[in-house]
């Protein structure tokens, strides 16, 4: 039956593809004459609407060399005796154990049933059928072919079943994963190009809930948030300027519609979310698509559905949290006049270092999140300390130094996962690589990632700029103190990879510069 929100469009089918018109039967005999009458018989044959192609082989061991140069052969006309006695059996051993080929179906052959006696071949060899060549008339041939080209037919049915539930698992498994938008978007068309072997073009195209109720809700009001080839460039910019004429259509037939559409170039995949947010998957076709391939993206795309009701529900999470942080860091921040960007730079630094060091692209995004939060704390310190602007005495830095359990305290009740994250950073971002650090004197890989990470950016940014209570260090001077702080006050690895790297944190803090609150 047909899907209901899927339309062929001009009511076509995709073509049936070119290897599927015909059946190939392999015929293996050192009786040239044998080979004559066979296809003499089977000239004019065909099953369910496809004739044959015939393969000839005069050996066994030419025998096993054609069904490895054709694992996709329907049938294999087998003879018993050819340059041995029991050469035919050779090739059904060989095709099932050392070719693990279980679909091709064998009908053998024999003119010395007494060379190869039924029962025993039947039960010590996996064929499908046996013949005695003087019982194998014209229409017993026929008979057998069909029966074999039957039951070839349903195992393949199966079998591709069966492999494209295993791509389906396989394909939608991530996409349930928590992620941002942008990943999920680019997820998803590598997800089903790889489905269906595809290697054409691909696009992303999304509107919010906004956007997509407007009466002339046209696909000019759509964003495309992901590219694949021709389209790898086309985030962020118009659609009018992307795509075809022709293309250009066929999106706002889907929209208008709100359907899915597929013709013989093109997959337009169309999901509307729980809250309304419209998404459009374009697929260039550069292949028929089989009906398993459209089967395929069926199941897909029910999964999708509920994909990206996920996708959505946890990207407002984040950006809910990441606000909240945010809104916290710079509270802190308001208290002193001389950090406005710290914490953002510190946020991209962490990120940027954590990717070099190797951690997940998750890990990285979580560090950009928490690390702006590392000195919450100081929202319990005295403003007399804060901006002091000579040295700290003993007794004063140590009432300075309560900021890591401060900050710690406040957040370490969460259950959730960035403000747990931000408790640790919170805690570990002085402590040292050599144990001297503060506040529980921890020291190597006891110290968490996270933390690492934070006590070094965080030093290259305070070291960098002004604060009350020092002038800003000359570049070379901050990279010298990091370089001799290696092993010490900072993970050697990671001063490694930061100073290997050392332009793309200058970038960072470009980016950030430096400015009076309320200029």
């Amino acid at each position: 039956m047909d899907d209901p929100l899927v339309t062929f469009l001009d009511d076509e089918r995709p073509p049936v593809s070119a290897s599927e018109r015909q059946w190939k039967v392999l015929i293996a005999d050192d009786d040239e004459e044998v080979h004559a009458i066979s296809r003499l018989v089977l000239r004019d044959f065909r099953f369910e609407g496809r004739d044959l192609q015939i393969i000839s082989a005069h050996s066994g061991e030419e025998a096993k060399r054609m069904v490895a140069d054709h694992p996709d052969a329907a049938v294999l006309l087998l003879d018993v005796v050819m340059e041995t006695d029991g050469a035919g059996l050779e090739v059904v051993r060989h095709i099932r154990e050392v070719l693990g080929n279980w679909m091709l179906r064998i009908i053998l052959r024999t003119g010395q049933p007494g060379q190869a006696p039924e029962r025993s071949v039947v039960i010590d060899y996996d064929i499908n059928d046996y013949k005695e060549k003087t019982e194998l008339t014209a229409q017993k041939l026929v008979t057998s072919l069909v029966s074999a080209l039957r039951s070839f037919r349903d195992i393949q049915i199966i079998d591709n079943s069966r492999r494209g539930l295993e791509k389906i698992i396989k394909s939608s498994a991530n996409l349930f994963e928590p992620q941002s938008l942008s990943r999920f978007s680019m997820g998803v068309l590598q997800q089903l190009t790889a489905l269906l072997n595809l290697d054409g073009s691909s696009l992303y195209i999304h509107a919010s809930g906004f956007a997509a109720r407007c009466d002339n809700g046209v696909i000019d009001e759509y964003r495309i948030l992901a590219g694949t080839h021709s389209y790898a460039d086309a985030v962020g910019r118009p659609i009018g300027e992307i795509v075809s004429p022709d293309l250009r259509a066929k999106l706002d037939l889907a929209v208008g519609q709100r359907r899915t559409l597929i013709d013989a170039d093109s997959y337009i995949g169309y999901f509307r979310t729980s809250n309304g947010s419209d998404n459009l998957v374009y697929l260039q076709i550069c292949q028929p698509l089989s009906a398993l391939d459209i089967d395929l993206l069926h199941v897909f795309s029910t999964n999708l559905a509920v994909a990206f009701d996920n996708v959505y529900l946890n990207d407002e999470m984040v950006h809910t949290q990441a606000e909240l942080i945010n809104t916290l860091s710079d509270v802190v921040e308001t208290r002193s006049k001389e950090t406005g960007l710290h914490v953002f730079r510190v946020g991209e630094s962490a990120q940027l270092l954590g990717r070099l060091a190797g951690l997940s692209e998750r890990d990285c995004d979580l560090l950009r999140m928490v690390a702006p939060m590392h000195d919450l704390g100081k929202i319990g310190i005295e403003d007399a300390l804060l901006k002091k602007p000579s040295e700290l005495s003993p007794a004063e830095m140590a009432l300075m130094r309560q900021h890591t359990l401060i900050g710690y305290n406040i957040l370490k009740g969460s259950n959730r996962l960035p403000l747990r994250s931000a408790a640790l950073i919170a805690h570990q971002h002085h402590e040292w690589w050599n144990g001297q650090g503060y506040p529980q004197g921890m020291r190597g890989e006891d110290i968490h990632i996270f933390g690492r990470v934070v006590a070094l950016v965080d030093v290259f940014d305070a070291l960098s700029h002004d604060r009350c209570y020092k002038a800003a260090w000359r570049m070379g001077e901050v990279i010298d103190y990091i370089r001799n702080g290696s092993g010490a006050q900072f993970d050697p690895r990671l001063v490694e990879a930061f100073l290997a790297n050392i332009d793309q944190f200058i970038a960072i803090y470009a980016t950030y510069p430096e400015r009076e609150r309320g200029a």
